[in-house]
Protein backbone atom coordinates (compact mmCIF):
# COMPACT_ATOMS: atom_id res chain seq x y z
CA UNK A 1 0.00 0.00 0.00
CA UNK A 2 1.29 3.96 -1.02
CA UNK A 3 0.37 6.72 1.31
CA UNK A 4 -1.29 7.80 -1.48
CA UNK A 5 -3.40 4.65 -1.16
CA UNK A 6 -3.64 4.70 2.37
CA UNK A 7 -6.59 5.95 4.44
CA UNK A 8 -4.92 7.55 7.22
CA UNK A 9 -2.81 9.89 4.69
CA UNK A 10 -3.14 13.81 4.28
CA UNK A 11 -2.00 14.09 0.88
CA UNK A 12 -3.77 16.39 -1.12
CA UNK A 13 -5.23 18.48 2.56
CA UNK A 14 -4.96 21.76 3.94
CA UNK A 15 -4.92 21.59 7.58
CA UNK A 16 -4.54 24.58 10.00
CA UNK A 17 -3.00 23.74 13.10
CA UNK A 18 -3.51 26.65 16.23
CA UNK A 19 -1.04 26.82 18.99
CA UNK A 20 1.49 25.52 16.22
CA UNK A 21 4.53 27.46 18.38
CA UNK A 22 4.85 24.56 20.96
CA UNK A 23 3.85 21.34 22.51
CA UNK A 24 0.14 19.29 20.80
CA UNK A 25 -0.09 21.88 18.19
CA UNK A 26 3.67 21.51 17.05
CA UNK A 27 4.05 17.84 17.20
CA UNK A 28 0.73 17.77 14.91
CA UNK A 29 1.81 20.31 12.28
CA UNK A 30 5.02 18.13 12.16
CA UNK A 31 3.19 15.16 11.87
CA UNK A 32 0.73 15.94 9.53
CA UNK A 33 3.51 17.47 7.16
CA UNK A 34 4.95 14.10 7.09
CA UNK A 35 1.46 12.11 6.40
CA UNK A 36 1.61 14.67 3.20
CA UNK A 37 -0.79 17.70 4.37
CA UNK A 38 -0.02 21.20 3.16
CA UNK A 39 0.22 22.69 7.24
CA UNK A 40 -0.68 26.03 8.13
CA UNK A 41 0.36 26.99 11.35
CA UNK A 42 -0.31 30.16 13.98
CA UNK A 43 0.62 31.05 17.25
CA UNK A 44 1.53 34.00 18.87
CA UNK A 45 5.16 33.66 19.58
CA UNK A 46 7.06 34.44 15.97
CA UNK A 47 10.44 32.88 17.05
CA UNK A 48 9.17 29.65 18.14
CA UNK A 49 6.89 29.24 15.44
CA UNK A 50 9.26 29.37 13.15
CA UNK A 51 10.83 26.93 14.43
CA UNK A 52 7.58 24.65 13.87
CA UNK A 53 7.15 26.14 10.23
CA UNK A 54 11.10 25.17 9.83
CA UNK A 55 10.56 21.32 11.11
CA UNK A 56 7.84 20.69 8.35
CA UNK A 57 8.39 18.15 6.06
CA UNK A 58 7.34 18.79 2.45
CA UNK A 59 6.41 22.23 0.87
CA UNK A 60 3.66 24.18 -0.25
CA UNK A 61 3.50 25.05 3.95
CA UNK A 62 2.23 28.97 5.21
CA UNK A 63 3.03 30.53 8.42
CA UNK A 64 0.76 32.90 9.63
CA UNK A 65 1.76 34.97 13.00
CA UNK A 66 -1.54 35.11 15.36
CA UNK A 67 -3.20 35.86 19.12
CA UNK A 68 -6.08 34.29 18.64
CA UNK A 69 -7.51 36.76 21.70
CA UNK A 70 -7.50 39.91 18.88
CA UNK A 71 -10.26 40.38 16.57
CA UNK A 72 -8.00 41.95 13.97
CA UNK A 73 -5.02 38.92 14.19
CA UNK A 74 -8.49 36.50 14.07
CA UNK A 75 -9.93 38.44 10.94
CA UNK A 76 -6.35 38.55 9.29
CA UNK A 77 -5.84 35.12 9.57
CA UNK A 78 -9.43 34.06 8.24
CA UNK A 79 -8.43 36.17 5.56
CA UNK A 80 -5.14 35.15 4.66
CA UNK A 81 -5.75 30.95 5.22
CA UNK A 82 -6.33 28.96 2.04
CA UNK A 83 -9.27 26.41 1.38
CA UNK A 84 -9.22 24.40 4.60
CA UNK A 85 -9.71 19.84 4.54
CA UNK A 86 -9.05 20.52 8.45
CA UNK A 87 -8.24 22.20 11.44
CA UNK A 88 -6.98 21.23 14.83
CA UNK A 89 -7.29 23.43 17.95
CA UNK A 90 -4.45 23.34 19.80
CA UNK A 91 -4.12 26.72 21.62
CA UNK A 92 -4.75 27.38 24.68
CA UNK A 93 -3.26 28.01 28.30
CA UNK A 94 -3.28 26.39 32.32
CA UNK A 95 -3.61 29.00 35.08
CA UNK A 96 -3.86 27.36 38.16
CA UNK A 97 -5.84 28.84 40.94
CA UNK A 98 -7.91 28.04 44.36
CA UNK A 99 -11.84 28.71 43.87
CA UNK A 100 -11.37 30.83 46.84
CA UNK A 101 -8.92 32.97 45.09
CA UNK A 102 -10.43 32.83 41.65
CA UNK A 103 -10.32 36.84 40.21
CA UNK A 104 -12.30 38.23 37.31
CA UNK A 105 -9.15 38.45 35.52
CA UNK A 106 -7.97 34.83 36.02
CA UNK A 107 -11.56 33.78 34.83
CA UNK A 108 -11.40 36.53 31.34
CA UNK A 109 -8.22 35.34 30.29
CA UNK A 110 -8.25 31.62 31.05
CA UNK A 111 -11.77 31.86 29.56
CA UNK A 112 -11.12 34.02 26.36
CA UNK A 113 -8.46 32.34 25.73
CA UNK A 114 -9.63 28.40 25.81
CA UNK A 115 -12.79 29.03 24.74
CA UNK A 116 -13.76 32.44 23.33
CA UNK A 117 -10.97 32.65 21.18
CA UNK A 118 -11.85 28.76 19.76
CA UNK A 119 -14.98 30.15 18.98
CA UNK A 120 -14.83 33.49 17.29
CA UNK A 121 -11.86 31.71 15.01
CA UNK A 122 -13.90 29.25 13.95
CA UNK A 123 -17.00 30.96 13.54
CA UNK A 124 -14.78 33.33 11.01
CA UNK A 125 -13.98 30.77 9.31
CA UNK A 126 -17.01 29.32 8.87
CA UNK A 127 -18.45 32.84 8.07
CA UNK A 128 -15.79 32.93 5.30
CA UNK A 129 -16.27 29.67 3.87
CA UNK A 130 -12.90 28.49 4.41
CA UNK A 131 -13.99 24.96 5.26
CA UNK A 132 -14.48 22.84 2.65
CA UNK A 133 -17.31 20.13 2.43
CA UNK A 134 -16.32 16.43 4.29
CA UNK A 135 -13.46 18.54 6.34
CA UNK A 136 -12.66 17.71 9.71
CA UNK A 137 -12.57 19.88 12.78
CA UNK A 138 -10.49 18.62 15.98
CA UNK A 139 -10.77 20.25 19.53
CA UNK A 140 -7.92 19.56 21.99
CA UNK A 141 -9.99 19.62 25.21
CA UNK A 142 -8.77 17.77 28.52
CA UNK A 143 -9.69 15.52 30.63
CA UNK A 144 -9.88 18.04 33.58
CA UNK A 145 -13.28 19.30 31.83
CA UNK A 146 -15.26 16.14 33.73
CA UNK A 147 -12.18 15.13 36.02
CA UNK A 148 -12.67 18.12 39.42
CA UNK A 149 -8.56 18.75 40.81
CA UNK A 150 -8.06 21.25 43.05
CA UNK A 151 -6.94 24.74 41.90
CA UNK A 152 -7.76 23.58 38.13
CA UNK A 153 -11.58 25.06 38.34
CA UNK A 154 -11.63 27.86 35.65
CA UNK A 155 -9.24 25.84 33.00
CA UNK A 156 -12.05 22.78 33.36
CA UNK A 157 -14.67 24.96 33.00
CA UNK A 158 -13.29 26.53 30.03
CA UNK A 159 -12.07 22.81 28.70
CA UNK A 160 -15.97 21.90 29.64
CA UNK A 161 -17.35 24.66 27.54
CA UNK A 162 -15.32 23.18 24.48
CA UNK A 163 -16.76 19.66 24.26
CA UNK A 164 -20.22 21.49 24.47
CA UNK A 165 -19.40 23.91 21.55
CA UNK A 166 -18.13 20.52 19.96
CA UNK A 167 -21.68 18.52 20.29
CA UNK A 168 -23.57 21.46 18.81
CA UNK A 169 -20.72 22.60 16.22
CA UNK A 170 -20.94 18.43 15.25
CA UNK A 171 -24.80 18.76 14.06
CA UNK A 172 -24.87 22.54 12.83
CA UNK A 173 -22.28 20.73 10.02
CA UNK A 174 -23.02 17.33 9.54
CA UNK A 175 -25.09 17.88 6.45
CA UNK A 176 -21.86 19.41 4.82
CA UNK A 177 -20.12 16.34 5.93
CA UNK A 178 -17.67 18.17 7.69
CA UNK A 179 -17.11 16.23 11.05
CA UNK A 180 -16.07 17.62 14.38
CA UNK A 181 -15.00 15.38 17.37
CA UNK A 182 -12.87 15.77 20.73
CA UNK A 183 -9.62 14.63 21.79
CA UNK A 184 -9.51 14.64 26.21
CA UNK A 185 -6.16 13.73 27.00
CA UNK A 186 -5.00 13.44 30.59
CA UNK A 187 -1.45 14.55 31.86
CA UNK A 188 0.70 15.18 28.51
CA UNK A 189 4.14 16.85 29.65
CA UNK A 190 4.21 19.62 27.02
CA UNK A 191 5.53 23.17 28.15
CA UNK A 192 2.68 24.51 29.12
CA UNK A 193 2.24 21.89 31.51
CA UNK A 194 6.03 21.97 32.79
CA UNK A 195 5.63 25.57 33.10
CA UNK A 196 2.26 25.87 34.97
CA UNK A 197 3.04 25.71 38.70
CA UNK A 198 2.52 21.81 39.18
CA UNK A 199 4.95 20.55 41.43
CA UNK A 200 7.68 17.82 40.39
CA UNK A 201 6.89 15.70 43.23
CA UNK A 202 3.13 15.70 42.46
CA UNK A 203 3.83 14.54 39.38
CA UNK A 204 5.88 11.88 40.62
CA UNK A 205 3.12 10.66 42.99
CA UNK A 206 0.22 10.61 40.48
CA UNK A 207 2.25 8.65 37.94
CA UNK A 208 1.25 5.76 40.00
CA UNK A 209 -2.13 5.90 39.00
CA UNK A 210 -1.56 5.79 34.54
CA UNK A 211 -1.04 1.31 33.66
CA UNK A 212 0.78 2.26 31.19
CA UNK A 213 3.49 3.77 33.59
CA UNK A 214 4.39 7.27 31.64
CA UNK A 215 2.88 10.59 30.86
CA UNK A 216 1.52 11.24 27.45
CA UNK A 217 4.45 12.60 25.27
CA UNK A 218 2.34 15.63 22.45
CA UNK A 219 2.92 12.84 19.80
CA UNK A 220 0.83 10.61 21.69
CA UNK A 221 -1.97 13.13 20.75
CA UNK A 222 -0.87 14.26 17.36
CA UNK A 223 -1.24 10.66 16.33
CA UNK A 224 -4.78 10.50 17.21
CA UNK A 225 -5.74 14.05 15.52
CA UNK A 226 -3.66 12.84 12.51
CA UNK A 227 -6.83 9.60 12.52
CA UNK A 228 -9.44 12.42 13.30
CA UNK A 229 -7.95 14.62 10.06
CA UNK A 230 -8.12 11.24 8.02
CA UNK A 231 -10.41 9.85 5.76
CA UNK A 232 -10.34 6.78 8.27
CA UNK A 233 -12.41 8.70 10.42
CA UNK A 234 -15.02 9.23 7.53
CA UNK A 235 -17.75 8.13 10.10
CA UNK A 236 -16.89 9.43 12.62
CA UNK A 237 -18.57 13.12 14.46
CA UNK A 238 -19.47 14.00 17.55
CA UNK A 239 -17.08 12.04 19.52
CA UNK A 240 -14.98 12.99 22.53
CA UNK A 241 -12.34 10.45 23.35
CA UNK A 242 -10.42 10.12 26.13
CA UNK A 243 -6.62 9.56 25.97
CA UNK A 244 -5.18 8.86 29.40
CA UNK A 245 -2.66 6.30 29.60
CA UNK A 246 -5.49 3.82 30.97
CA UNK A 247 -5.92 6.12 33.79
CA UNK A 248 -9.24 4.93 35.83
CA UNK A 249 -10.89 8.12 37.03
CA UNK A 250 -8.65 11.18 34.88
Amino acid sequence: MTLESNPYSLIGKVILVTGASSGIGKATARLCSEMGAQVVVTGRNENRLLQTFNALSGEGHQMIVADLTKKENVEHLCKTTPQLDGIVHCAGIVRRQLCKSVTEEDIALVISTNFNAVALLQAGLLSSKKIKKEASIVFISSRAAETPAIANAVYSASKGAIVSYARCLSLELAPKRIRVNCILPAVVLTPIILESGVAKEQLEDELSRYPLGRYGQPEDIANLAVFLLSDAASWMTGSCIDITGGAIGL
